[in-house]
Parts: structure tokens; C-alpha cells; sequence
């Protein structure tokens, strides 16, 4: 009877709850929450849990929306409630205690986590940073992975006086295999969960671990290599396209990762199990936590699919910090250097020879990571500075002192071969007394560096996998031929962009005053983009001059090459090859880009001359013209055309010199040409060779204008206005007469 009263109290307050959520603004909704929470027992409150999850983030089947935590800013009146509510000591966290401690549980099945990553975010790429979603992101690492003191224990605990964790396991398993896809939500955890006599310190790695298998199974769980490899067959469609905040929030989950790590106290440092034997369970969970033991595989097929099929835009910036954030744990240590950052040159900071290792066992996230970047980066438009920004940022990442050098023995022990291996492996390890020698021990690190490498290798790429080195003949040409050509083009686009507007904005601030300038800089340069001008390409041309700096560096190039590359370069792309068109073959559908063609036009090196393909006679009306008049004269032609068409067409079609003629007052030839000469299909270009009859020039002020003052000039002779209007037509007549006679001699000469 009691427990059949507890089930319809429970349902009641459940209905009441839920009836509330459609008519009670949230602000009273969090009241009300924090006071049942407080007050209820567990018993009653387990009803509730899993709709409150649903109310709160929202539902799989998306019929709830939730609280929108990725849209609620600072800004609005909501935050600071939502944000006390759903803090790690808020109440929410205290019912999930609460629940625990009662040891209630709620299952959800592996496949609902493409339902839960697809709630966030729905598909905006602002990559906003202070929303509530984030924040809260941050909070919880903070919290939960704290690189000082430790997490604050649970309010509440079982019977028994500790919190029972599933599938326990000694704290000596090795971590060879933590990574491989597993079917359950979560993975066996690392260490053994503590009896009722335990430290209840211990608590905080269970409920460390958790979160973080948590986050990592929401945000990188597409990425198995199992995954990757279906996701690379033709035939099978993309599930899943990150966005920008969604890599955001893996970025700082990887920034957490390394200033967790990081903050173990040096003393701790050590192997040995004196040095170990009384510390925190929170600082040994440090020792064995490194980064890449959690993320490292699915990261790296996380990123080489954002590398693969991230648009070629600015937008990629997210997507290369998180990157660089992953190889540069030195960067999160809190370690004060008494180097000062200067802006507008390259920090000159050795990486410490303490992180070999860590170079070592992530070799692929430097070198096929930057082998990939190389492939956008030579189809990247880098005269737009937010790509060139890009180029510098790796360049300079890579130019930091000692790393090349670790990234080339790491490659140098993952090319040592087997057999040597079994060679130098020693059978006994022998003090010199017993006959042994000094070089066994170091023979042992050797070997196991080797196997490091190798075994991070074959985890990542397979056992199959072609290694292509990153310090090898064929990148390194890469580089100086591919990459530092396609920079220095950049580079000499920028300047002639640069240089053209500022000509256009000299003659503009001149003809203005006539009404005969351009209002629009970008337009007298087609390809041009609001940002390419100005200051913008200033930093183009710095960015790229630096991102050059930096690569002769990484890759031991010899300046005076690099000089002499870019002189030549300079000097064979004139103003007349500027002016050619660009790599391309002629089909019967028209002109075809060859790659030679596409490159070309991505730097700016040669360009089509891409007139409007539609009907000339309905081009927008421009600044310069009359309205009403094109309006006018439009329907005048359309009507002559209509009419006497067949007749122009007989006309213009003769051989004779009455057909040249008509050629010349109905016909456009020069517009046909531009149009052969720009990539345009063979019907437009039939369709701009019929003859019709086109008033619209004498709707252009600048016609009007021209008309007006031979009006005044015939006023002053005299003239009437009929006689000044037949004076202008026979002038008209006889300048077409004296073209279609001499015009082809005068082409030919």
C-alpha cells in the first residue's frame, strides 16, 4: 500500500511538473525545481530525472526543444539562473547524487548518440564561445579535472559509504588497447573502485573518468577507425558534417586534456614506486591519464575528416587551432617563459626535450596532419588574408626550435628496421661485472622508443599503411616547388591588387567630380573581395613573407633558392601574361579548365574576361542611365525586332558590302569575341550573333549629355532642330559607311 502511494505521489508531482513546463515562464520553473529537489526523497524524484534531462537539453525524437543552452547568452535575463541550476554543485548535479547514492540507474542505447550530437549544434557556424552550452563545457572540466587541488566530494553517498562503479579492474592494466570501439556507453574503468574502508578520495576518479569517457563518446564517438574506413568508400553518404562549434567545444576539451596532464607536480614524475606510493589517487590518475590515451585515434580520424571535407574557407580556422592546440601541449603547462611574445616575429622558444615523447607517440598528428594541410593550402585562395593568416599559423607552429628535429627521429625510428631491431634487442641485461655492457640499457630505451612509434603507427593507419616522411624528398620538393611557388604568386596577386586599387582611387577621386567614376573599387578588379584591399593586403603580403621565413627554415631550404625562385616569378608574370587566358582546352560545350587553369585563377594569376552571359537589352539598369527612357526604348526595339526581324537577319546574313554594313548597326562583333574568349556555352554564343535592334545606349546620360551639346553647337550655326537631327544621322551613316568599308583593314593593321 505505502509503495503504491509513493507511485501516485510520484506520478502526480510528475504531472504537475510537466504541466507547468507549458504555462510557467523558466525562471519559476528553476524555483520550483530547486525546492522539490531539496525536499523530495530520491525514491520519489527517480520519475522526474529522465524528463527533466529532456526538458532541459532536449529530446531525442526532437519534439522538445529544450532550454537552447547553445543559444542563451550573457545577455539575456535567464543565463545566471540556467547557469546556478546546471553548475557542477547546483541542483541538478545534487539530484544526479541523490539518484546515485539510492543507486538508480538509466540506461541509453549506443545508437541514440548520433540523436544527442545532432541536438548540438543544429547546424549554426558562428562558433560562439559564450554561450551557455560552452560555458558550462568549461565549468565541468574545470570542476571535474581540476590541474589544482581536487574535486569536491559527493554530498551524498550510499549505505555502504561508497558509490559502487560497474566493471572494475586493477590499476596495472595496460592502455594498449583503451581506444579500440567498444559497443557500451562507457569503457572499463582504469582503476579498482574503493571498498567501504577506502579512501573516499578515490571517488572523484570514478566520476572524473566518466565525464570524460562521456564527452568523448558524444563529440568524436563517428570516428572509430572501423568508421573512417566505410566513410572513404564512394558508395556510402556522409552521416555526419561537424561544424564550427562543435570543434570548438573539442578544442577545449583538448586544452583541458593537456593542463589536466600537465599539472602533475615533477616529483610525481617519476616511474619508480617510491616516488608514487602516497599520492592523491586524483595525481596518479594524472600519471596514466595523458591526453592522446583518451582521444588520440578518434581525433586524429576527426580531423582528417574536417581536413577532407571542410569548405576552402575562412571558416577552417577552427578546425587548424584545434590541430595546433593538440600538438602544442607545452603550450598549456603554465610554465612562465622569460621569452616576450613579439607580434610581428617568431617566438624563438625551445620546446624542452621533455616532450620527445609525446612528439614521438603522435607522430601521424604532425606529419600526415601536415601533409594533408599542404593539400588545401594549394588550393586555398591565400591572397584573402584569413587564409594567408592559416599558412603563417602552421608555418610558425612547425618552425619552433627542436621540434623539427623531434619529428625527424621519430621518423627515423618508425623506418628502423625489424630485423636490426631483433639484432640490437639484448638477450640479458647484465651488469658490466657478470659481462654485460654499459650500451644494454640504452640498446633497451632504444628499442622500446621504437616500439612506441611503430605501435602508434599501426594503431592510426593500419599495419598496411605506406608511410610517405615528412622530412623525404617528395614533400620537401612538394614544398619548394608546390607550396612556396603558390606563396610567392600570392604574394605578387596582393601586391598588383594593392597597387590597381589605389591607381582606380587616384582617377576616381578625379573623375567623381564629372559623375564618371566607379563607386565600387572591387568592381574594377573582378575577383577582388571587400577584404583584399588596403590594410587587408598589407597583412597578406606580411603573413605570406613570414609563412615563407618559416618553411625555409622547417625544411633547411637555401635562401638564396628562395630568392632567386621568387625574382623569377616576379619577373615572368608581367602585365601581358597577366592578361592571357587562363590553362584551358576547347570542347564542344565551350572552354574546359585544365588543374594548370583552376590553379592559375585561385592566385590570381591569369583570369577570364567573364561578360553577362544573359540578354544584353535586360542587363540591370545602371547608374549612369535613365530609368524610364531603357524602359521606353526597350519596348520599342522589342517591337521592331518582332517585326522586321526576319528582314535584319536576311540583311546582316549577305556577303556584300550592304550586309557588312548591316553587321555593323545590328550586330555586336566585339561582344561575340568576348564571349569565345571566356568559358560560356555554344548556345549563348549563337544567341549573341542574331541581329536586332538596340536603343538602349540612348538612354545613357552620357549619350544624352553628348546629344544636348551638339544641339547647343547646332543652335549656334543656325541649325533648327530638324536639321541638327539629320545632320547627326547622316553623321551616324557615314561613320557606319566608312567601317564597314576600311574596318577590316583597320583590324588587320
Amino acid at each position: 500500500c505505502l509503495m503504491f502511494l509513493s507511485f501516485c505521489f510520484s506520478f502526480l508531482l510528475f504531472a504537475n511538473l510537466k504541466a507547468d513546463s507549458t504555462t510557467k515562464p523558466l525562471l519559476q520553473r528553476c524555483h520550483d525545481l530547486v525546492k522539490i529537489i531539496d525536499e523530495y526523497p530520491a525514491k520519489e524524484l527517480h520519475v522526474i530525472f529522465p524528463w527533466l534531462v529532456e526538458s532541459v537539453f532536449g529530446s531525442l525524437d526532437g519534439i522538445i526543444a529544450g532550454w537552447n543552452l547553445r543559444l542563451l547568452h550573457s545577455r539575456s535575463t535567464e543565463y545566471n539562473v540556467v547557469m546556478e541550476f546546471l553548475n557542477p554543485s547546483g541542483p541538478m548535479m545534487k539530484l544526479v547524487y541523490k539518484l546515485q547514492a539510492e543507486e538508480y540507474k538509466y540506461e541509453i542505447p549506443v545508437n541514440y548518440l548520433p540523436s544527442l550530437l545532432e541536438n548540438f549544434p543544429p547546424g549554426q557556424h558562428g562558433g560562439s564561445t559564450d554561450s551557455a552550452y560552452f560555458v558550462l563545457v568549461d565549468i565541468y572540466l574545470k570542476y571535474f579535472l581540476p590541474s589544482e587541488g581536487s574535486v569536491p566530494p559527493s554530498p551524498f553517498s550510499d549505505s555502504r559509504g561508497s558509490v559502487t562503479a560497474p566493471s572494475p579492474r586493477s590499476s596495472s592494466v595496460s592502455f594498449t588497447g583503451y581506444g579500440v570501439h567498444s559497443p557500451s556507453l562507457l569503457k572499463h574503468h582504469i582503476f579498482h573502485q574503493p571498498s567501504v574502508n577506502a579512501d573516499p578520495a578515490a571517488q572523484e576518479i570514478w566520476r572524473t573518468e566518466t565525464l570524460l569517457q562521456m564527452f568523448v563518446e558524444v563529440w568524436l564517438h563517428h570516428y572509430s577507425l572501423e568508421m573512417y574506413q566505410k566513410l572513404q568508400s564512394p558508395q556510402v553518404k556522409e552521416p555526419f558534417s561537424p561544424t564550427e562549434e562543435h570543434v570548438l567545444v573539442v578544442r577545449l576539451l583538448v586544452k583541458h586534456l593537456h593542463a589536466f596532464s600537465s599539472s602533475l607536480k615533477p616529483e610525481q614524475l617519476s616511474s619508480s614506486p617510491s616516488a608514487h606510493s602516497h599520492t592523491s589517487p586524483l595525481e596518479e590518475f594524472k600519471r596514466f591519464v595523458v591526453v592522446q590515451r583518451f582521444v588520440q585515434q578518434k581525433l586524429y580520424l576527426f580531423l582528417q575528416h574536417c581536413f577532407g571535407h571542410w569548405p576552402l574557407d575562412a571558416s577552417f580556422r577552427a578546425v587548424l587551432e584545434t590541430w595546433l592546440s593538440y600538438i602544442q601541449p607545452w603550450r598549456y603547462t603554465g610554465e612562465k617563459t622569460n621569452v616576450q611574445p613579439d607580434q610581428n616575429r617568431t617566438e624563438n622558444r625551445t620546446i624542452p626535450d621533455k616532450w620527445e615523447s609525446f612528439v614521438q607517440e603522435n607522430l601521424l598528428m604532425y606529419t600526415k596532419l601536415f601533409q594533408v594541410f599542404l593539400n588545401r593550402a594549394v588550393r586555398t585562395d591565400l591572397v584573402n588574408a584569413k587564409n594567408a593568416l592559416m599558412v603563417f599559423r602552421v608555418a610558425k607552429v612547425f618552425a619552433q626550435p627542436n621540434l623539427a628535429e623531434m619529428i625527424l627521429k621519430g621518423e627515423q625510428l618508425f623506418l628502423e628496421p625489424e630485423h636490426v631491431l631483433h639484432h640490437r634487442q639484448p638477450r640479458g641485461y647484465l651488469t658490466p661485472g657478470q659481462g654485460g655492457s654499459y650500451l644494454s640499457s640504452r640498446q633497451r630505451v632504444v628499442t622500446d622508443m621504437v616500439f612506441r612509434v611503430k605501435s602508434h603507427v599501426y594503431a592510426l593507419e593500419g599495419q598496411d599503411c605506406q608511410y610517405k616522411q615528412m622530412f623525404g624528398t617528395d614533400l620537401r620538393g612538394a614544398v619548394s616547388l608546390s607550396l612556396i611557388q603558390i606563396i610567392a604568386q600570392a604574394r605578387q596577386t596582393a601586391k598588383r591588387i594593392s597597387d590597381h586599387s589605389s591607381e582606380v582611387a587616384a582617377n576616381n577621386s578625379f573623375l567623381s567630380w564629372f559623375g564618371l567614376g566607379s563607386s565600387d573599387l572591387n568592381s574594377t578588379f573582378p575577383g577582388a573581395e571587400p577584404e583584399e584591399s588596403g590594410e587587408c593586403l598589407k597583412k597578406t603580403h606580411e603573413f605570406l613573407d613570414r609563412a615563407l621565413e618559416n618553411l625555409c627554415q622547417i625544411f633547411k631550404l637555401n635562401q638564396g633558392q628562395l630568392t632567386q625562385l621568387i625574382s623569377n616569378l616576379g619577373s615572368s608574370q608581367d602585365d601581358g601574361n597577366c592578361k592571357q587566358l587562363p590553362d584551358c582546352i576547347q570542347s564542344d560545350s565551350g572552354l574546359i579548365l585544365t588543374d594548370l587553369g583552376r590553379r592559375q585563377i585561385i592566385n590570381g594569376l591569369r583570369r577570364f574576361d567573364v561578360p553577362y552571359q544573359g540578354d544584353p537589352e535586360l542587363q540591370p539598369i545602371r547608374s549612369y542611365e535613365n530609368a524610364l527612357l531603357v524602359r521606353l526604348f526597350y519596348r520599342i526595339s522589342c517591337l521592331v525586332n518582332h517585326r522586321l526581324g526576319g528582314h535584319m537577319e536576311a540583311v546582316c546574313s549577305r556577303p556584300d558590302f550592304l550586309g557588312r554594313l548591316g553587321r555593323y548597326y545590328l550586330t555586336d562583333p566585339d561582344w561575340t569575341f568576348r564571349l569565345r574568349q571566356s568559358p560560356t556555352s555554344r548556345q549563348t554564343v549563337e544567341r549573341s550573333r542574331q541581329p536586332r535592334l538596340s536603343l538602349r545606349p540612348l538612354a545613357s546620360y552620357r549619350t544624352l549629355l553628348l546629344l544636348l551639346l551638339l544641339y547647343m553647337l547646332g543652335a549656334l550655326l543656325s541649325f533648327g532642330p530638324a536639321s541638327s537631327t539629320a545632320l547627326i544621322l547622316a553623321g551616324g551613316f557615314l561613320y557606319g559607311l566608312l567601317v564597314a568599308l576600311f574596318g577590316d583593314k583597320l583590324k588587320t593593321h
